[in-house]
């Protein structure tokens, strides 16, 4: 599934599109008028190669500026932005390995504001293209709890967000209908209606989401007997719309959103919960991978004699 690129008009009055071609523009016009003093700001000094480079730089400022700010702006120059981004940063890294330590201070001041800015221009890219292509993630555990132990606990959707870290809420509203609320790459908040559309107990649960979602998904879990009795293999599958399309991907995962090992990290959580009740975290990591201090942990810590006596029997 794809959806159509938004109109240069919306894109003409969208505020951040806007901020971002006034920021072009005034690092543009110092990095083309005064290259020299501009480097001298950066400390990374005022040789040929530095005023050369931050002239081309300037003039690549400004031609994004005139391609958002002008009537009929489009999404490429945001990606561009981001292009021109990431060359910067490969200068910056440069310069600060090459360094000779005279003004450390302002190039290292100012490869964080650019990777804060790449932040930026890669979220309004991504969210800007209106492009999205479909992706689908698979997991599974075995949990050492019978299949409809396993599926009950599942089926209490508003128990979801004590395991799944980008749940923020899921509410009930009907026997098959539910309202979620989902955090989403680069701080986004997404939400969605949905509604299950198969329910065997002790067997499969699957939904899909309905109305205008901000994100179109839809997902199944089979609950299956493990083999030698050994509880329930959980198999779960989801299936979403992701801004962006590849691009997008690329971006989420370059700033630390891996969706399969989130959805790994998810799991572990909810086999932990049904085996023990909570989760467990090490002491190595207090926090968890995302430091999601809402999850309810205790640090991890050696079986007692009593405990191991009745896991042996």
């Amino acid at each position: 599934m794809t959806t159509d690129t938004p109109s240069a008009s919306s894109l003409r009055h969208d505020p951040l599109v806007r901020g971002l071609g006034w920021a072009s523009a005034a690092l543009g016009v110092p990095q083309v008028l005064a290259p020299a003093g501009f480097a001298r700001a950066l400390g990374v000094g005022d040789a040929v190669r530095h005023r050369s480079a931050t002239t081309a730089v300037g003039v690549r400022e400004l031609a994004a500026a005139a391609g958002l700010l002008g009537r009929r702006p489009n999404p490429a120059w945001l990606w561009g932005r981001v292009g021109g981004d990431l060359m910067d940063l490969t200068m910056l890294t440069r310069a600060l390995k090459n360094h000779d330590g005279r003004g450390l201070g302002r190039t290292v001041a100012a490869t964080a504001a650019v990777t804060a800015i790449t932040a930026t221009d890669v979220y309004a890219a991504v969210t800007r293209t209106g492009r999205s292509s479909p992706m689908e993630l698979t997991a599974a555990t075995t949990v050492n709890r019978p299949p409809e132990e396993v599926y009950a606990l599942w089926k209490d959707l508003e128990r979801l967000p004590q395991f799944m870290a980008h749940l923020d809420a899921v509410h009930v509203t009907g026997p098959r209908t539910s309202h979620w609320q989902a955090s989403a790459p680069f701080g986004k908040t997404v939400e969605w209606d949905a509604e299950t559309t198969q329910d065997v107990p002790g067997q499969l649960m699957a939904w899909r989401s309905v109305g205008d979602a901000d994100v179109d998904n839809s997902g199944e879990v089979r609950f299956v007997p493990a083999p030698g009795d050994r509880g329930t293999e959980l198999r779960v599958t989801l299936r979403y719309d992701l801004p962006g399309g590849a691009v997008g991907k690329a971006a989420a995962r370059y700033f630390g959103e891996e969706p399969h090992q989130q959805l790994d990290d998810d799991l572990r959580r909810f086999k932990q919960i049904a085996e023990t009740g909570e989760v467990v975290r090490s002491e190595g990591a207090p926090g968890g991978k995302r430091a999601r201090g809402e999850f309810p942990q205790h640090p991890a810590r050696p079986l007692t004699e009593n405990e191991l006596k009745e896991a042996l029997t």
